[in-house]
């Protein structure tokens, strides 16, 4: 059986969530050594319903990191009233709950696996290394954490193009700016043990000073707005 396709913005039921939080606990656990049989047991259900719902263990895995990554949420925006403001407060939302995301002891464990997983992987393809399994975790994590939110977040990037209030070249490179003044070294830090004050009001600040950190590179006039 492949993988299930699950979409962009993935809505488990209840009996799903508990599913894919045992998968969670049993990565913390046991690393990637995580199987379908474990999962049932773990949750109490059966393997067959999991195949039904999740296909593979592929499936499962990718599931359960897009359960985790869709914390990570980004408001509706309505193009025709967009302003600096409403483009702020999105983007600013953004990054609060994505830091919210990266800092709890779930996503921490489970970067920690997925980098595990990648470095044994590379290890054995020599010294050049090799690229990843798409099967394998650190290859799911990239493509249903990382990717998926830059699929998330860039079309409010070009819609603050579109509206005269961004400018930029290309979409993929300012989504990596912005990244990189939200995450800072705070990822790094937290996968080596260190204690960082994740606390809401550090959060909101930190959120706040990035966002301004990017319009300041990349904000813009509207096209023909007077000083």
């Amino acid at each position: 059986m492949t993988s299930q396709s699950f979409p962009e913005e993935f809505a488990p039921t209840e009996r799903q969530i508990g599913v894919l939080d045992a998968v969670l606990r049993l990565l913390v656990d046991e690393g990637d050594r995580v199987t379908t049989t474990a999962v049932a047991r773990a949750a109490s259900c059966s393997k067959e319903t999991l195949y039904k719902w999740f296909g593979d263990r592929d499936g499962l895995l990718a599931a359960t990191v897009r359960w985790q990554a869709a914390r990570v949420r980004v408001g509706p925006i309505d193009r025709s009233r967009l302003d600096r403001d409403s483009l702020a407060e999105r983007l600013e939302e953004f990054a609060v709950n994505w830091l919210t995301v990266i800092g709890s002891d779930t996503s921490v464990a489970l970067n920690r696996v997925a980098i595990g997983a990648a470095a044994k992987a590379s290890a054995k393809g020599g010294r050049g290394g090799r690229p990843l399994d798409p099967a394998s975790l650190g290859a799911i994590v990239l493509e249903n954490g990382r990717f998926a939110m830059g699929r998330r977040l860039k079309p409010v990037l070009e819609a603050g193009r579109a509206a005269g209030l961004l400018a930029f070249d290309d979409t993929e490179e300012a989504f990596r700016t912005f990244f990189g003044l939200v995450a800072r070294d705070v990822q790094i830090r937290l996968l080596l043990g260190d204690r960082i004050d994740l606390s809401p009001d550090t959060i909101r600040r930190d959120a706040g000073r990035a966002v301004a950190q990017f319009l300041a590179l990349h904000g813009a006039e509207r096209a023909g707005s007077t000083a």
